[in-house]
């Protein structure tokens, strides 16, 4: 779980890298209008410290830890929030160091950590997104392919081939959507200024930001 609710109404972000754990707090459902805004701020940047070293400590988190609290003007509204980390950390057997906050409104915590967190003991990075917790579009993969017949289009050109090509797409069902609804007209312009003839064939065992072309041709893939 990434996200932890405050009772504020503010929340923490994690997010654990092979690099760092990098973690936010921001004001999530709280609605408060200017005159609790300073307050709100310095509470819940208080007990988002609070809640991190009960989470370093839960997750087993270690090595660097950047943590971008809520914008506070007022030095002594960061010390607050530094004196309350220390204490809360206090408790903690594992080494650490603790950072001041910067003026860019960000905390550095180094954590001795023994063994493995356990995030990463539980979770591995997805196969679909290698853990970037993204992958792309069925535009974003259209765009491509698009992109990719007209570069084998000109390589055809250059190699003084005349025959009409014909390509044959592999892909995930998703991205023929894309290519049969709102990219129709493309694939037919191209068709037709092309000299191409193009067929798909869609599998949901395909990635999702994967395709293939193959030259029909010569049933080899192109590359």
């Amino acid at each position: 779980m990434r996200r932890v609710l405050l009772p504020s109404g503010g929340e923490i972000v994690m997010e654990e890298t092979e690099a760092l754990v990098s973690i936010d707090v921001n004001t999530g459902s709280h609605k408060g209008d200017r005159k609790d805004g300073k307050n709100f701020i310095l509470q819940a940047n208080i007990e988002a410290a609070a809640e991190v070293c009960r989470q370093m400590r839960l997750r087993n988190l270690g090595g660097l830890v950047i943590i971008d609290f809520i914008d506070m003007k007022n030095k002594g509204d960061q010390r607050k929030v530094f004196q309350k980390m220390k204490s809360s950390m206090a408790d903690d057997k594992a080494k650490h160091n603790i950072l001041p906050i910067s003026q860019l409104g960000i905390m550095q915590i180094t954590r001795q950590r023994h063994d493995e967190s356990n995030s990463s003991g539980i979770y591995e990075p997805c196969p679909y997104c290698s853990g970037r917790g993204i992958v792309k579009s069925p535009r974003a993969v259209s765009i491509e392919i698009q992109r990719k017949i007209t570069s084998v289009v000109r390589r055809l050109r250059e190699e003084n081939i005349e025959k009409e090509a014909i390509l044959k797409i592999f892909l995930h069902p998703s991205t023929l959507r894309r290519l049969r609804g709102p990219d129709s007209k493309l694939i037919d312009r191209m068709e037709r200024n092309y000299g191409l003839k193009l067929t798909f064939e869609a599998a949901e065992t395909y990635h999702v930001e994967n395709f293939k072309l193959i030259d029909e041709s010569t049933n080899n893939e192109i590359r």
